[in-house]
């Protein structure tokens, strides 16, 4: 699908904004769009585009490339970039996609397989008026100060779970097969906001290295616009997203050994009970041998009370252990 962005004409310059449409197909693309958003494209949607524009437009295994010069490069007077973004971020299932973003000097051209939640919000912003500024740097500048935001908006809200959730671990008052079940929930929820932790660095390691891409590749005329500014203080923002990422990731990390430490203690007094129930049991176990061994002369078998005496050292023995573990404070 490709998704056009072009001038809306009905506001002046103090309300600039775009209007946006999906191109139907065979239909030719306008020479005022400004960004054009290309959405799980065809090869025949990628040939429209490329012959608008003259440029290539990358594939979806080239965009998986890991290699600078493979995703970071100047080429036609064409500026080719993709990151890595967080998509489905609410879900069971985050994941990052690969986004291309190709700069030219007459519209800005998106490459994606998935829908991010930041492009949507990005598009709601420059549909009202002053939402955009019509330069394809103005949409680019937009796009990245979006996702830095909706970055930093999602480790804002796993910051406030992973307090809630470090509050249920170490309060946690229930017994037996629930407290463990809790241990084994926790330890669930711990991974998964680990998982989008680390997307959410992974997403912003990249977004920082098309920043510094940008600027070493920016022409002097265009330093003089602004964007250079913008970019540098982009930058900044990634930097600071890194470093709570860093920050959280510590804290989740934290709570993991915290969790297993908890579940060992656990393990460690259910053993505990068999070890001192195995102790207990071990004298009367030998008072019971003694009795039970088939030896002709035992005076105690000629006794009147001899059952009740037998019956009585086995429960002294197994009291006098019982007695001293309670004592020394081991039960």
């Amino acid at each position: 699908m490709i998704l056009i962005h072009r001038p809306a004409q009905d506001t002046g310059p103090a309300g600039q904004s775009l209007d946006r449409y999906v191109l139907p197909p065979g239909a030719p693309i306008p020479d005022d769009a400004l960004w054009i958003d290309l959405i799980e494209p065809t090869r025949e949607e990628d040939r429209i585009v490329e012959l608008h524009l003259n440029i290539e437009i990358p594939t979806r295994e080239e965009m998986a490339d890991i290699e600078p010069s493979e995703i970071l490069y100047h080429e036609n007077n064409a500026r080719y970039m993709t990151v890595r973004v967080l998509c489905s971020s609410e879900s069971d299932a985050p994941k990052l996609i690969d986004v291309s973003f190709i700069l030219t000097e007459k519209a800005l051209v998106t490459v994606r397989y998935g829908e991010p939640l930041s492009f949507q919000m990005f598009m709601s912003r420059a549909g009202k008026p002053g939402g955009c500024r019509h330069q394809p740097e103005a949409v680019l500048d937009g796009l990245i100060e979006t996702i830095i935001d909706r970055a930093a908006e999602i480790l804002g809200t796993m910051g406030m779970r992973i307090d809630r959730l470090s509050q249920a671990i170490f309060e946690n008052e229930k017994r037996g097969a629930r407290r463990a079940a809790s241990y084994r929930a926790a330890l669930k929820s711990i991974g998964r906001k680990g998982d989008i932790i680390s997307n959410v660095r992974e997403s912003m390691v990249s977004v920082e290295r098309m920043l510094l891409f940008l600027s070493a590749s920016m022409q002097r005329p265009q330093r003089a616009s602004g964007f250079q500014a913008e970019w540098r203080t982009a930058l900044r923002d990634v930097q600071s997203i890194e470093e709570h990422a860093t920050f959280l990731s510590n804290k989740i990390q934290f709570l993991l050994d915290a969790t297993l430490g908890l579940v060992t203690i656990e393990q460690n007094d259910i053993i505990k009970i068999f070890s001192v129930m195995s102790v207990i049991f071990l004298p009367p176990t030998l008072v019971s041998s003694v009795y039970g061994m088939n030896f002709e002369i035992m005076p105690e078998l000629q006794w009147d009370y001899g059952y009740l005496w037998a019956i009585g050292l086995i429960i002294l023995a197994a009291a006098l252990p019982y007695l001293f573990f309670r004592w020394k404070r081991w039960l």
